[in-house]
């Protein structure tokens, strides 16, 4: 069956709002480089608590995406493509970030989405 463009948009608004679990071993921003023409991914770790919140693991204080305040990554990857970035967080030296795969197929399709933004030197906005 092929879906119209707003039914399509209305299908992943929707699975977007299932429940999914939070990655005990932190969260991605993933921002485009253009001047470099490169993919950045920031790795930031946090703890999960009893209720299923990415708390901060220091202070245990409840993470939230509207957060003003700075946090530093554990790390930085960079790279020219969304495969040669995934690459390096699903190959790469050292403990694999990613611990669930539902996190690795939405790591997969934003990076997809990064690198059409940087080869079209558009503004990438993270989902």
């Amino acid at each position: 069956m092929n879906l119209s463009y707003a039914d399509r948009i209305k299908l992943d608004t929707r699975l977007s709002e299932r429940f999914i679990c939070l990655d005990p071993k932190g969260y991605f921003l993933i921002k485009i480089d253009i001047d470099r023409g490169e993919l950045v991914v920031e790795h930031y770790v946090n703890m999960i608590n009893e209720q299923g919140l990415a708390v901060d693991p220091e202070s245990g204080e409840v993470l939230s995406c509207c957060s003003i305040e700075s946090r530093s990554p554990l790390t930085i990857y960079r790279a020219r493509t969304a495969k040669e970035l995934g690459i390096q967080l699903t190959e790469g030296k050292g403990p694999n970030p990613i611990t669930y795969l539902d996190h690795a197929l939405y790591m997969g399709r934003e990076l997809q989405k990064a690198e059409q933004a940087l080869i079209t030197n558009q503004g990438y906005t993270q989902d």
